[in-house]
């Protein structure tokens, strides 16, 4: 039972579509298990869990030391894979392939998580309730509203923050309620607004699952626009807790997850838990062609929109096997420029086994990208040699005692340096990366 049945209706819904079976891509030339790190083959080993039928690949976990599970246990977590791995093994019933001490240690990050969850659902309905007594126009982003096509119970999915969409002339009133709520405006990027609450400096991974006092949420403002449809004159409502919960539309909730994992795909590092929900996504609605049809009519005349749905579709098909539809296919994947499909076969498997934090392979990809029209988040030289420090981690605060304030500048300046030393290692590994790319490019065009 959903751990949420516990404050209202379960969101887990009475039947999920079997994973569908697909065989396993067998591994390029340039990409084999063999080339593939250690960390990498066990990355690949619990991901191919999700699979039907079971890879042989995934019996490698079977005999793995005490140092490599450590190891997968930072990857696990940071992915946002651990309890879904976790549930996945239940349901096939595959606990010889865990030492006990590790199923004990993702048993206990489940029972912590089920507490999380509940903390979390109880704390967006409090804020829900106000935007409503307001009367203000939102709608709930990813987190909750992706249950049950993607995330089958919400308690298995390792949320940082509540996210909501809401409509410019209601913003300031929805700020103006979350700081009655003891939020501070923690920081603006574009169109997104983050407010953070109870900031702890250097809470340990160890606490990743804990339900802690700190909040995180985050506006996303929707812009009017005569010339852009209103996706919150669109929206669905579903029963959450004890609430109505406004949601975006079918298809909108499913391109706009497709491109918020394709978005994470051009940025240094992406958390595989997002592409095995988009899978699962898909899966949920294999059959339904009227959805596709409906889904195709809205993103046709979006290059970026069937560029990024065809990334992540095909990104996951060469580490998963075949999963998605034709229809979906014809309109997304099929209509990928040669040398996005090309940094795909060359560099996919990385992006998506990679450990924190990540590489910066991803601007290879983004440099052809802009060539058909497809601009990046930042410049090449931008991303390459940031010009700028880092963003503070936790603001300071005049009521904070000295402890907490040595404690945050540690934290900083660690961050700091841990940046400094990635961009230099990095960009001397994209800069070596990008002749080798070149030369396939030519051979793919001669």
């Amino acid at each position: 039972m959903s751990v949420l049945s516990s404050v209202g209706p379960s969101l887990e819904a009475k039947t999920q579509p079997a994973l569908a079976p697909a065989p396993v891509p067998a591994l390029n030339s340039e990409v084999t298990l063999n080339s593939l790190s250690d960390d990498y083959s066990m990355h690949e080993a619990v991901l191919l869990t999700f699979c039907t039928p079971l890879p042989d690949q995934c019996l490698r976990l079977a005999s793995l030391t005490e140092k490599q599970w450590k190891n997968l246990f930072n990857w696990l977590d940071i992915s946002g894979l651990a309890l879904y791995f976790l549930d996945r093994i239940q349901e096939l019933e595959l606990f010889d392939l865990l030492p006990p001490r590790v199923l004990a240690r993702l048993q206990q990050n489940q029972r912590d998580n089920n507490v999380r969850t509940l903390g979390m659902a109880a704390e967006s309905v409090a804020i829900q309730k106000d935007f409503q007594a307001a009367c203000l126009s939102y709608a709930t982003l990813k987190g909750f509203s992706l249950s049950p096509y993607s995330v089958p119970k919400p308690e298995l999915r390792h949320q940082f923050d509540l996210d909501f969409l809401v409509a410019e002339k209601d913003v300031s009133e929805a700020r103006r309620i979350l700081e009655r709520r003891g939020y501070r405006l923690y920081a603006i990027s574009g169109r997104s607004w983050e407010f953070k609450i109870n900031e702890t400096p250097g809470v340990s991974i160890t606490d990743l699952y804990k339900d802690l006092p700190g909040r995180s949420v985050e506006l996303h403002v929707e812009a009017t626009s005569p010339d852009r449809p209103s996706l919150l004159g669109r929206t669905g409502t579903r029963d959450f807790c004890d609430i109505s919960m406004p949601v975006l539309s079918d298809i909108d909730l499913f391109s706009g997850q497709g491109l918020h994992a394709y978005k994470h795909l051009n940025g240094e590092f992406s958390r595989a838990a997002h592409l095995l929900e988009f899978r699962r996504h898909v899966l949920f609605r294999h059959d339904n062609d009227a959805f596709w049809r409906e889904l195709q009519s809205t993103v046709d005349e979006d290059p970026r929109a069937c560029l990024g749905l065809g990334v992540v579709t095909q990104l996951i098909t060469s580490v998963m096997g075949e999963f998605a539809p034709e229809t979906l296919a014809s309109f997304t994947v099929r209509r990928l420029p040669s040398a996005a499909k090309l940094w795909i076969e060359l560099y996919g498997h990385r992006a998506v086994l990679q450990n924190f934090p990540g590489s910066k392979l991803y601007l290879l990809l983004q440099g052809e990208l802009e060539s058909a029209d497809v601009p990046g988040k930042r410049s090449l030289r931008q991303a390459l040699f940031p010009s700028r420090l880092p963003p503070s981690l936790i603001q300071g605060s005049g009521s904070e005692s000295v402890t907490v304030r040595l404690r945050r500048y540690r934290l900083q300046l660690h961050h700091i340096f841990s940046r400094l030393r990635f961009h230099i290692v990095e960009g001397l590994r994209y800069i070596a990366e990008f002749y080798r790319w070149r030369q396939h490019l030519n051979r793919l065009t001669r």
